[in-house]
């Protein structure tokens, strides 16, 4: 059986931009949510802290957990955020990076993947080493997973949720091929096939219960930035409008999980408003 505590990098990483290919410090500690070998978080932590939740007001008083991207496919693992997650350790939040089933996986792809993500926000909210309250960032598909989550019954005890380039409108990157046909694949079938699971999956028809700030490259060629354009436009038809969104010039796909990427700094931004 695989070591549910070791993280294998992605494949072809240099095909998908450089920040995917970079190393970091190995984690504090990986803790296990559930008896697959993807269900698991990784914790960093800041520096000299003993690991312990941080004074009210500060960012060591709220966990930031990471959820990566990758068309929710088995192929792209949690060790692409890893400079991602220790630029935020560095920042001063304490860390959680969650893996989960993916597409292509025993149990991926919806609903699993949406079942674990759950699972792990709440095997971290319950980590008696990390603060109660979260910030939840997710990258591409991972922008999907936590503005889905926001939107869920349990979604009003997070702090709120920053989408990276996310998948937000699942109708319109099907109908655009996104990742080669990556939403079908993940959903089972196409919308006109699964019209209810598309209902209960899709941002789009969903309504947060925890605060949404987007953030989106203006130059990205992977997930449009249309895709969050159409997203916010039906939020805001809802009265569900983002806390505040965010399109960042000279920014490609990954440039917004890139720590040493000027548009880093509009991620950290965004962090620190839903955190404060």
């Amino acid at each position: 059986m695989a070591d549910p505590h070791q993280s294998l990098a992605p494949r072809d990483a240099g095909d998908v931009g450089d920040a995917l290919a970079r190393t970091a410090p190995p984690p504090t500690r990986t803790t296990a949510y559930g008896s697959d070998p993807a269900q698991v978080y990784d914790v960093r932590l800041p520096a000299g802290t003993p690991g312990t939740p941080g004074t009210a007001g500060t960012p060591g008083d709220v966990t930031v957990v990471v959820v990566h991207g990758g068309f929710w496919r088995e192929r792209f693992d949690r060790s692409h955020a890893g400079c991602q997650a220790q630029a935020f350790a560095d920042a001063g939040y304490p860390v959680a990076v969650l893996e989960y089933r993916r597409t292509g996986m025993p149990g991926g792809g919806w609903p699993g993947t949406a079942e674990d993500v759950a699972a792990g926000v709440a095997a971290v909210l319950g980590d008696p080493g990390l603060p109660d309250r979260a910030v939840l960032v997710g990258h591409s598909a991972g922008g999907h997973l936590v503005v889905w989550a926001a939107s869920q019954p349990w979604g009003d005890r997070l702090a709120g949720v920053v989408s990276l380039a996310g998948v937000l409108d699942l109708h319109a990157a099907h109908e655009q091929h996104l990742g080669d046909g990556a939403v079908a694949a993940f959903m089972g079938g196409t919308p006109e096939q699964l019209p209810e699971a598309y209902a209960a999956a899709d941002p789009c028809a969903l309504t947060p219960r925890a605060p949404v700030s987007i953030v989106h490259g203006l130059d990205d060629d992977v997930v449009p930035v249309g895709v969050s354009r159409s997203y916010t436009a039906r939020a805001e038809a809802h009265r569900a409008a983002p806390r505040a969104v965010r399109e960042v010039a000279g920014c490609e796909h990954f440039g917004l999980i890139d720590p040493e990427h000027p548009a880093f700094a509009e991620v950290l931004a965004a962090v620190a408003e839903l955190a404060s």
